[in-house]
């Protein structure tokens, strides 16, 4: 049978602007649907997304403030805890939204312009504007109400926005899998991820914990996170057990093998 002739460099660069136009459309339409069931029909609507980790660090905060004197880190409870739980806030919030994009999108996916990558894109996008910003509202806010006056590393920052996003995004990838593969999963990844909190160096930094802790401890990609979220905040403090290179193997590792295996298998997991 004949190859079919190769179209000319004008037809082809056509057809490709045409898809990612195409592209970019179902993304849209994918997060303005997301927008509007997910928070255009709950009262409140985008307000629960940051009075829910808001609440939970003032409560920390007031907890821990009976324990402790003062924090690990400059005298604001709320700053210290902040710091370290919208970090990992961020991580948790996206490792599960991204995990269930194909279960979210399901019905439009059977249409043959929306592909499980655009279902991928789409919710990871929308989750981390909305993550990134109450970030910033809380941590702004925090810093304005206790007159906190810092020399802030935007570089640090940004890196542990960065590198928090594309750990979600990873593991989010794989989740995708798992969550439909095997449906128990999500009960499991659930559990894993409540005692998180607690040895992701939220309520104390790593260089005070017991040293048996600190050598299992390590192996928490999202302890070096918060970390590195910490640095950026507080001029004094300068973790030296952090590894962007151990972080970047967790976030290469998981989301190659679930991007691999969503290519092989989405066809079965539509279908199941």
């Amino acid at each position: 049978m004949p190859a079919a002739p190769a179209l000319p460099p004008e037809l082809q660069h056509r057809r490709t602007r045409w898809y990612g136009m195409a592209a970019l459309r179902s993304i849209a339409a994918l997060m303005l649907r997301e927008m509007s069931t997910r928070y255009g029909r709950t009262p409140g609507g985008y307000v629960w997304a940051l009075l829910e980790p808001l609440g939970m660090i003032i409560i920390l905060s007031f907890a821990w403030s009976l324990l402790a004197r003062s924090p690990s880190l400059g005298p604001s409870y709320l700053l210290f805890k902040g710091t370290g739980l919208l970090t990992l806030h961020m991580f948790t919030v996206l490792g599960n939204q991204v995990g269930r994009s194909m279960l979210f999108s399901r019905a439009l996916l059977f249409y043959p312009r929306v592909n499980w990558v655009d279902a991928l894109v789409a919710r990871f996008t929308l989750n981390l504007l909305v993550t990134t910003t109450v970030m910033a509202i809380i941590l702004t806010g925090i810093m304005i109400y206790e007159d906190i006056r810092s020399v802030l590393d935007w570089g640090r920052i940004g890196q542990a926005v960065l590198l928090t996003a594309l750990l979600g995004l990873g593991v989010g990838c794989l989740n995708c899998y798992l969550f439909q593969r095997f449906p128990v999963w999500q009960n499991v990844w659930a559990i894993l991820t409540r005692p998180l909190f607690i040895i992701s160096g939220v309520l104390v930094i790593y260089e005070d914990m017991p040293q048996f802790a600190q050598q299992v401890l390590w192996y928490n990609p999202i302890l070096h996170l918060t970390g590195i979220m910490r640095d950026g905040f507080y001029p004094i403090y300068t973790p030296h057990y952090i590894s962007v290179i151990y972080v970047g193997l967790w976030i290469m590792i998981p989301m190659v093998v679930g991007l691999l295996l969503l290519r092989q298998f989405h066809r079965d997991l539509l279908n199941r």
